[in-house]
């Protein structure tokens, strides 16, 4: 019984948001602050069991107070709803986005710049004999340097430089493509998988 319910709810809430498709009314608003409702709930609940209570509240049992400046920081970023107090957040935002700048400058140089470099320089291109990896090898080399040459506006898109520059534009417009077809395969398999749900939990029309 409670399995059937569970259904119709799902069903009928999915029906409301996409209920939107022909025109905003008051079944996907209310499905709409239903769902930002209940996620604030789990993520809050989340939060406090899996973050406060293992990174703060044990340690501090255990005999550790220097976490208490963790959440002595967290409850200064919460002043930020007392407009007379509100101030006291910027000292902790201002904390939160300098470390993590400094931890993370390391971390992100190496992982997002140095090994995205070694990895185009150490490209391995040989055409003798004949491969497909070298092929894409020296497509990849060619599409960076030629994408850098289009962000590299101290010099004029003129001459050979500007061509480069265009073919670089091709490139990105390539990997642009990419990206937006991923996201829509992404979406579709959403929408699958919500008709699927539709049509053989609810409905049961499809095996």
């Amino acid at each position: 019984m409670i399995a059937t319910v569970g259904v119709w709810i799902g069903a009928l809430l999915t029906l409301c948001i996409y209920s939107f498709l022909y025109r905003d009314n008051p079944f996907y608003k209310f499905a709409e602050k239903l769902f930002v409702g209940v996620s604030a709930g789990y993520w809050m609940v989340y939060e406090v069991r899996n973050v406060i209570f293992p990174n703060m509240v044990t340690p501090v049992k255990e005999g550790h107070p220097i976490y208490l400046v963790a959440g002595l920081l967290g409850a200064m970023m919460l002043t930020r709803i007392i407009p007379r107090i509100g101030w006291l957040s910027r000292w902790a935002i201002a904390f939160t986005v300098g470390m993590g700048s400094g931890y993370y400058l390391v971390t992100y140089l190496q992982s997002n710049a140095l090994d995205q470099v070694r990895g185009t320089v150490m490209m391995p291109i040989s055409f003798r004999p004949f491969s497909f990896a070298s092929f894409s090898n020296l497509v990849l080399v060619v599409g960076v340097l030629t994408s850098l040459i289009y962000f590299f506006f101290s010099k004029e898109h003129r001459g050979w430089f500007g061509g480069a520059a265009k073919v670089g534009v091709g490139f990105l417009m390539v990997a642009f493509g990419a990206s937006f077809g991923y996201t829509v395969m992404a979406r579709i398999s959403l929408l699958i998988g919500r008709m699927q749900f539709l049509l053989k939990d609810w409905l049961p029309i499809i095996k």
